[in-house]
């Protein structure tokens, strides 16, 4: 793949697909942790004389946090010290014309690119090459720098759409992320200890198949919503109003496949050995052999319990290298982010070599000022396709550019 380092943008356009994407509350973003990681890219083609345009997506359609972009070169003016300008248009005429009136040096972050119909919807590279999107653009550009690895695990137009058309290399954050996640997934240390938590269960389920199978991992540790589904898959009992929760939301159809990995690959994935639940607005730890456990039926599982987080603890400070994903609990509540700080603080705490990533676990980490884990991922979606054995189409992307482009052509 082309780096940044392959090529001499002084003058030149350049098209920055950057993942920009962030929290927000009462209509602010609330976290500047993807602006400050892609900082460097953005700092190295303005230093070098690129006419930078930059583009990136805000949410989806519908949702409370699907907004423009205009606090987004807010905040980047800020970090930058000089002013991003927020174009209100994508490739419609007044986008183009504010491209071709850069200078060396200045920059514009187009409108949120998920107002254009094409870029919602995953198709492939030849697709998305033919979309107006890429058609409009393309002529303007001479150069694509992508550094939207959270992004990578999607195909649309504009993260795959210009790889034959221009020569696209990674951004700093990109070879950043590709170089921690392949060594955590190709190193022969042991043991490597992977934590699958949160609520993307279908996408763990996937990882810990494909990491067992490949003998990538040597023990599994789940949590969240996946401790959830385990759980039940090993025949505990997690009461009426949680497992009523779990089929609200889909999951209950997803036991079946998690039982089959629990005989498949018996003993390598742990469960909870107890939870915390909210009874009557205060934390209360059951085990899951204790009889209590008939307040399941009526109180909601918000949290692993300390014996758990003990036990996890113990063996993820011996380990040589861990993957994890996903928070243990409801960590927003300080009451039950007991789990989520107690198991990434034992992975700060080991020697061995971390990665850590999904947004809710990045939250945690900078919430609860967790230290010491080696490589945090801005990618939660596309850091779970990548350990699942799954190709990225974004790096796919890359080397098809690579290839094209290799021999100046």
């Amino acid at each position: 793949m082309f780096r940044l380092a392959d090529f001499n943008f002084h003058g030149r356009t350049v098209f920055l697909r950057a993942d920009l994407n962030s929290p927000i509350e009462n209509g602010r973003i609330i976290s500047d942790a993807r602006f400050r990681a892609v900082l460097p890219t953005v700092k190295h083609l303005l230093e070098d004389g690129a006419k930078l345009v930059i583009g990136t997506h805000q949410s989806k359609p519908y949702k409370g946090d699907y907004t423009t972009t205009e606090e987004h070169a807010r905040i980047l003016s800020e970090l930058l010290g000089q002013e991003v300008e927020y174009v209100e248009d994508i490739f419609g005429r007044y986008a183009r014309e504010k491209i071709k009136g850069l200078e060396p040096g200045e920059a514009i972050i187009l409108e949120n690119l998920r107002f254009a119909a094409e870029e919602i919807k995953y198709k492939p590279l030849e697709e998305c090459e033919r979309t107006f999107f890429v058609r409009k653009l393309a002529p303007l550009i001479d150069y694509v720098v992508n550094d939207a690895f959270a992004a990578a695990h999607r195909s649309q137009p504009s993260l795959v759409g210009f790889a034959r058309l221009k020569p696209m290399a990674m951004g700093f954050l990109m070879e950043r992320e590709i170089k921690a996640l392949t060594r955590a997934y190709g190193t022969d240390e042991r043991p490597r200890v992977y934590v699958l938590g949160g609520a993307k269960v279908e996408d763990s389920l996937r990882v810990a198949e494909n990491v067992l199978r490949n003998r990538k991992a040597d023990l599994i540790l789940t949590g969240g919503l996946v401790g959830h589904v385990f759980t039940l898959a090993k025949g505990f009992y997690l009461g009426d109003s949680n497992i009523e929760f779990m089929e609200r939301i889909g999951l209950l159809g997803l036991v079946d496949r998690a039982e089959k990995i629990l005989d498949d690959f018996y003993p390598y994935v742990r469960t909870p050995v107890d939870f915390a639940i909210d009874y009557k607005g205060e934390r209360l730890e059951i085990d899951l052999l204790n009889d209590e456990k008939r307040l399941f039926d009526e109180h909601p599982i918000l949290d692993i319990g300390s014996r758990t987080v003990e036990k996890y603890g113990d063996i993820l400070k011996g380990a040589r290298v861990i993957v994890a994903n996903g928070p243990m609990g409801v960590f927003e509540r300080e009451e039950f982010a007991l789990g989520t700080v107690g198991v990434f603080n034992a992975i700060g705490e080991s020697s061995g070599f971390s990665v850590v990533g999904g947004g809710h676990s990045i939250a945690s980490i900078y919430r609860y000022n967790i230290t010491g884990i080696s490589h945090i991922s801005t990618g939660g979606g596309a850091m779970l396709s990548f350990f699942s054995g799954e190709k990225l189409p974004v790096l796919e992307a890359l080397r098809v550019s690579y290839e094209r482009f290799k021999d100046g052509a």
